[in-house]
């Protein structure tokens, strides 16, 4: 009996071993668009590699903005300049609880905000979150945390995303990588905003009434970044960034997700699809996210509504 488990414990490492080398090889040679269950694409849609070696090199903020891609081109840190704040932009494409918890973790104390403007989509809390994760292991240095990211979301693409990850860390192939400030229409901006180039949405109608549908782990991952916040005293409010009228009315359980939000900050809770009047066509480039016009807007709302409230 003991010879057999030896056996078996000895062919589960050569197995373990195996499968880890066939990764760090298939992701090296194989092209990106075969790679079904890998996805590791360093500079991607969303400057997350220029914002990353920002943030390394900035600290002490008046204000740290977290969320999605809602966060990053939302929030233009160029407005708060003006208005007198230093801020840093820490948003992620598709940025779910999960991602913003292993942000918070490696770039918190460094960054130091006085206030975090934490921006919560709906969407991104009923999402597993796996894209977002894809993201930060391949624009970040991998550690402990990815592991424990990984382990939380339990899913293979992130699980050799991750070990190849590792793999391109210690050989070093990014060293010398160096994402374009310039990228198509996306214009990265000092701070960790993306400014796209101006278009206009062209209105769509939602026949049917749908529902958000949340995942449980995402609410876990939100309340210990909330708790986390709470620990370092440190200020927050949490704030949903406007999308097109007609595809946040085509969601009959809005005031769900607005209670729930309300529980974790009470007054500072702001939802600006309630707040701030924008035109799906004038003020959005999809309809997701606001073109230059509607962040012009949204962005003096929130200063008059949210920060000089404070």
């Amino acid at each position: 009996m003991k010879k057999f488990i030896k056996s078996l414990l000895a062919f589960a490492a050569f197995t373990v071993v195996f499968y880890v080398i066939m990764v760090c090889v298939w992701g090296s040679v194989v092209p990106k668009k075969l790679n079904l269950n890998m996805m590791y694409r360093i500079g991607s849609n969303g400057h997350m590699n220029s914002r990353l070696k920002e943030a390394k090199q900035t600290e002490n903020v008046d204000i740290l903005f977290l969320g999605s891609s809602h966060a990053y081109r939302g929030f233009d840190t160029r407005i708060f300049k003006e208005a007198g704040y230093n801020s840093f932009n820490l948003g992620s494409s598709s940025q779910s609880p999960i991602q913003t918890e292993i942000l918070l973790k490696r770039y918190l104390d460094k960054l130091n905000p006085k206030m975090v403007v934490y921006e919560v989509y709906a969407n991104t809390f009923c999402s597993d979150g796996v894209e977002s994760s894809l993201d930060i292991i391949a624009n970040d240095k991998n550690d402990a945390k990815s592991l424990d990211m990984a382990f939380r979301q339990n899913h293979i693409k992130v699980y050799n995303t991750l070990i190849f990850g590792f793999y391109s860390d210690l050989m070093k192939r990014n060293a010398k990588y160096k994402e374009k400030a310039d990228k198509g229409e996306d214009h990265y901006v000092r701070g960790g905003f993306i400014e796209k180039d101006l278009r206009y949405f062209k209105n769509v109608k939602y026949d049917k009434k749908r529902k958000w549908e949340f995942n449980p782990a995402q609410f876990a991952a939100f309340e210990r970044n909330i708790a986390l916040l709470k620990k370092k005293g440190i200020k927050f409010v949490l704030v949903q960034s406007p999308i097109t009228p007609s595809l946040y009315q085509s969601y009959e359980n809005n005031n769900v997700f607005d209670e729930k939000m309300k529980k974790y900050a009470d007054s500072n809770y702001y939802n600006f699809n309630e707040i701030v009047r924008l035109n799906d066509s004038l003020d959005f480039n999809d309809a997701d996210h606001l073109n230059q016009n509607g962040v012009n807007k949204f962005d003096h709302q929130f200063i008059e509504k949210v920060l000089n409230r404070k």
